[in-house]
């Protein structure tokens, strides 16, 4: 998924959008021959992510920039960690520090929220594996799916391309949300593609369950379920196929939710809601 080509074309538009016309600063103030060194420095912990983009970004503005001790992509660091050091023409280093630590504080955002629910879930040995959605920031969903797999969990579908999943609004505009009408508007859906297609219904309430269930599909998503009736769908379910809870899922709700026995929790917050980590770029 995360390809040196999109990596590249992500930190081009970055740069592009923060210096259209060149670095003002920069070109006003740092001789061209200037050498310069930093460290990437923790300021709180957490999980790092976006390695892979702070070395394109340094390339793309100056191949002369080197970067090592580059921490790995998942690994858990605490507060005054040096996470990597740069070093090169002064120039260049400065002109790319914001857009170098836009990448890595987001997507380690990104990646130690991950983690604290891949925690909780641990708390209570639990099957369930921690999901991504396709609440992402557009254009750069690659790399907010990888920094939620550096985290610990695992992607959802990519696009809309990946799979067929059937929610509320589709079920309601073919008018097909309940009983037999339910199972025949699936197996029409299930006619018209290969298969090898992944199909996953989302349902509401209970009662909808066996109309799927009688569909054959490869996952079900309970859909803002309480804990009972979750307990209730995977019980109804019984291993026929996957089984994922949505909706109201938080750091304080998602062990209970993992007990409850399901496949998989899908967490929409893990890329809109992730708080940029603390990182700093310091002269050394």
């Amino acid at each position: 998924m995360l390809t040196p080509k999109l990596i590249g074309d992500a930190v081009a538009r970055a740069l592009a959008e923060d210096t259209p016309w060149g670095d003002a600063t920069v070109a006003a103030s740092i001789p061209a021959s200037m050498p310069f060194r930093a460290q990437l420095v923790a300021r709180e912990p957490g999980v790092f992510a976006g390695g892979a983009v702070l070395v394109e970004t340094f390339r793309q503005v100056d191949a002369e920039i080197m970067v090592t001790d580059l921490l790995d992509d998942g690994t858990s660091f605490t507060t005054g960690t040096v996470l990597a050091s740069v070093a090169g023409p002064a120039a260049g280093i400065l002109t790319a520090e914001r857009v170098a630590l836009n990448f890595t504080q987001r997507l380690s955002g990104i990646a130690t929220l991950t983690s604290l629910f891949v925690n909780e879930v641990a708390t209570v040995a639990a099957q369930a594996r921690i999901a991504d959605t396709r609440k992402t920031t557009p254009g750069l969903r690659a790399l907010e799916k990888h920094a939620v797999v550096a985290g610990g969990g695992v992607n959802h579908r990519f696009s809309l391309s990946d799979a067929i999943m059937l929610k509320d609004n589709h079920l309601a505009a073919l008018g097909a949300t309940h009983g037999e009408g339910l199972t025949a508007a699936i197996c029409t859906v299930k006619a018209s593609v290969g298969h090898t297609t992944p199909i996953i219904v989302e349902v509401d309430e209970l009662a909808q369950i066996q109309p799927v269930l009688a569909a054959g599909v490869t996952g079900i998503l309970l859909d803002n379920f309480s804990l009972d009736d979750l307990r209730a769908g995977v019980e109804h379910i019984a291993g026929r196929c996957i089984v994922e809870a949505s909706g109201g899922v938080n750091l304080d709700t998602v062990a209970a939710i993992a007990k409850t026995g399901v496949d998989i929790i899908s967490v929409g917050a893990l890329t809109h809601g992730a708080t940029a980590l603390d990182l700093g770029l310091d002269a050394v």
